[in-house]
């Protein structure tokens, strides 16, 4: 029996980035900080990982002051959302052969 293996998206392949787009998928806009406690991640962490999406072109990150204080916020682009559906679906493929 052949799996494709190949059919997975090398830019989740990384555990965090996969938690990282889940949350995204779930929540339209995530603050760093929320995104930081909900996958219990380091801020260096998150912002290693959240980059390489971003090169992807899979999140969409903002940052903005409110007050003095900064405020980064990401969200799940179009393309992002899209791999990363394809992704969990070629998962399944592989699951169910």
């Amino acid at each position: 029996m052949k799996y494709a293996i190949h059919t997975l998206n090398k830019a989740f392949d990384h555990r965090v980035r996969l938690g990282v787009m889940a949350v995204l998928l779930a929540n339209e806009l995530v603050s760093f900080n929320d995104l930081k406690e909900s996958l219990d991640l380091t801020d260096g962490n998150l912002a290693s990982h959240v980059a390489a999406l971003e090169k992807a072109g899979y999140v969409l990150v903002s940052k903005q002051f409110v007050g003095k204080k900064p405020n980064t916020t990401y969200a799940a682009t179009t393309e992002g959302k899209l791999a990363f559906q394809q992704h969990l679906a070629a998962l399944e493929k592989l699951l169910r052969s």
